[in-house]
Formats: structure tokens, sequence, C-alpha cells
């Protein structure tokens, strides 16, 4: 008889370092879009913490004053699914500080995948990446705004997911739509072809 492991996935969206569309570092707004969209997606994969990572105190505000509203204000009543969904949004001001928490919170330090528009040489298969969920290896997916995730991130990170590619030439997702395919490559129910 096999035993399922409790898969132990953690996602974290990035506002700082990120990079521009010159490739220089920046920090990036968060927006109301994202914080709800990937909060449903989170929440309908079993994703137990999204991380919110931001260094700027205006930023952090804003994010807490969204969940209050949705939590614990009139929100929270008016729409009890978007109230699940937003239960697992956690603020920080650094990446370090979620690694840390999550550390904390499994018994071990998680290991560190990133995602890209483009191919990198630190590459780990979604198949792969899919039996360490199996196995019950915690794992943090990064998830980059802006123009994606600064070299200071990527180059720290255990492997980089493959893109997301189709038969056209254009490839620029927005980051919801690229956490939907990812967690569901990664956590969906697979079908048997």
């Amino acid at each position: 008889m096999n035993e399922e492991r409790e898969k132990v996935v953690d996602i974290a969206l990035i506002h700082y370092p990120v990079i521009n569309k010159r490739g220089e570092t920046i920090g990036s707004a968060v927006t109301n879009l994202d914080l709800h969209d990937i909060a449903r997606a989170a929440r309908t994969y079993g994703i137990d913490n999204y991380y919110i990572v931001t260094p700027y105190s205006d930023q952090q505000i804003l994010v807490q004053e969204i969940l209050d509203h949705w939590q614990s204000g009139y929100g929270a009543t008016y729409n009890p699914a978007r109230k699940a969904a937003l239960d697992r949004v956690k603020i920080t001001g650094s990446l370090e500080t979620a690694i840390c928490l999550i550390t904390e919170q499994r018994g071990r330090r998680p290991l560190i995948l990133t995602t890209s528009a483009r191919a990198q040489k630190n590459s780990i298969s979604y198949r792969e990446t899919r039996r360490r969920i199996e196995t019950g290896e915690p794992i943090i997916l990064l998830f980059g705004t802006a123009h994606g995730l600064a070299p200071e991130i990527t180059e720290t990170a255990d492997y980089t997911l493959p893109p997301i590619e189709s038969a056209t030439d254009y490839n620029h997702l927005s980051v919801r739509s690229a956490v939907s395919i990812i967690l569901d490559r990664l956590l969906g129910v697979q079908e048997e072809l």
C-alpha cells in the first residue's frame, strides 16, 4: 500500500528585486489583481503560504488593508470564498525572511525554484519537480513581477522551471496566468492520455 505524503508547496510573488525591460534591478508595485487571482489559484491547488515579497512599507500597508477588508471587514461576509483564498497570503520584506519562515514551519529548508519566460542553465523538469513534491519535499516557487526575477535571485536558487511555451513566438503571459499554468502542471489532476 502506497502512503500518500503531504504535498508541501509554497509560492512567493517577488516585487523586489526584479528587473525592468532594460535589465535594471527595480522594485515593482503590488497589484490588486495579482493579490486576489494568485490567492485563488493558491487555494485551488492546495498551496499553504502565498508570500507577497516587498520591502516597501507603503506597499505592505496597501496589501494589509486589502487583506483586512476581505478577512475581517465587510468583504469577509460578502464573499467567504475570497476570504478563504486570501487567508493564505503572507507579507514579507524579503525572500530570505520567507525562506526562514518556511524552514521554521517545515523543519527544513525548502527547495527554491524560480520561474522565467526564458530558458535557464539550472533547469529542472516539471516531471521531476512533481516527483519531488509527491515525496513531501518542501518547495517554494518564486514568481517575478515586472520583467522577471533579478539575477541575484535566479543565481542563488536551486533550480529554474522551464518556460511556458506555445506554438507561437509570443511569450509574455501575465504572472497570474503563469502561476495558474505552473500550479496546474505541478499539482493538477493528471489526465490519462
